[in-house]
């Protein structure tokens, strides 16, 4: 019986180990190892993007003819003294990468990051004359990603940094389910006319060198089910917890039974 036990024991040791190689992220990681980044991404500004770009200076009155206007619109539930709520209007690149700003006409955005775009507008209206200390403030309006698949919350999620990362949008979305295949994590990305697909596994510190670790605007990620989640599609939803576990007490069961049945042949 001595000898039973251990083998049962050692059974759900590797049991438990390939469950630990299924879940656990970044598993080849060496810790206190550090790696150059890579693939470090700055968004850039595409076609159809909106963009918030307010000037600022000393000078309030003439800062005014560089921004745009500022129109109120109904706070729904929000709570206002009036009923109503500010909001700054944006610019929408055309599909040409362009926008007509105001005093200074059509400039060129496509492919420059935040940073890039504040630094020529500004450079624009030095170079005006009508404005000796502009300060301009650069963010995107619609910068948003969809995450869906096997993740505890699906949906839609704004961001308004410089960078989003698939870990970003993942922790957003709460995390994958324990359904979510770590393996098997796909960034849907349109960019130029073209549409690709990424795979990233979750498990390898690979992740990191992957194009598709640092997010663009509009992307998708879609975490893949495992084949138990899939195999469940067919059962009710309420039978679920129990079906799994009479499925791993029936598989523990059938180790021992083998277990013993080997060791009184051996006898």
């Amino acid at each position: 019986m001595k000898k039973i036990f251990i083998l049962a024991l050692l059974t759900l040791s590797v049991a438990s180990c390939r469950t630990y190689e299924k879940i656990n992220y970044i598993q080849d990681v060496k810790p206190g190892q550090s790696e150059q980044i890579g693939n470090l991404n700055t968004i850039r500004i595409q076609p159809r993007d909106m963009l918030s770009i307010v000037v600022s200076s000393r000078n309030p009155e003439l800062a005014t003819m560089f921004n745009l206007p500022v129109y109120s619109y109904q706070a729904g539930s929000e709570i206002s003294e009036n009923g109503t709520s500010m909001r700054l209007l944006g610019y929408t690149v055309s599909d040409e990468g362009t926008i007509d700003f105001p005093i200074l006409g059509t400039l060129k955005l496509e492919g420059l990051s935040r940073q890039e775009t504040a630094d020529l507008v500004k450079e624009k209206i030095i170079a005006s004359q009508m404005l000796k200390d502009p300060i301009v403030t650069v963010q995107f309006i619609n910068f948003k990603v969809a995450v869906t698949g096997e993740v505890t919350n699906p949906g839609t999620y704004a961001f308004s940094g410089d960078r989003m990362t698939v870990l970003d949008a993942l922790s957003m979305a709460r995390d994958l389910t324990i359904y979510g295949r770590r393996d098997r994590v796909f960034v849907i990305r349109e960019q130029n006319g073209e549409r690709n697909i990424h795979q990233l596994d979750l498990r390898s510190v690979d992740l990191f060198k992957s194009p598709a670790y640092y997010l663009q605007q509009n992307d998708i990620v879609y975490v893949e089910p495992n084949h138990v989640r899939a195999g469940q599609s067919t059962i009710n939803e309420n039978n679920i917890k129990s079906v799994s576990l009479w499925v791993t007490i029936g598989s523990f069961l059938a180790t021992i039974t083998t277990l013993i049945v080997n060791l009184t042949l051996r006898r």
